[in-house]
């Protein structure tokens, strides 16, 4: 398994019981809709400053999955 996908978490409390980062309020779809988009994961990490370049990372390594 991929040590990535430790951040991603999921919280019944949080973004519907949606895959988010962190168990931040950011969820995993968001980040790869905006990557789809053509959104670099610099502009991703300047959008939510809180994240790190490992979010962005996990995010992509749960899609491929």
């Amino acid at each position: 398994m991929n040590p990535l996908l430790e951040r991603i978490t999921i919280d019944p409390g949080k973004a519907g019981g949606r895959r988010c980062i962190r168990d931040l309020r950011v969820r995993v779809q968001d980040v790869l809709e905006m990557l789809a988009a053509g959104i670099t994961p610099d502009d991703v990490l300047r959008e939510y400053p809180y994240l790190e370049a490992d979010d962005v990372r996990a995010a992509l390594a749960y899609a491929e999955a």
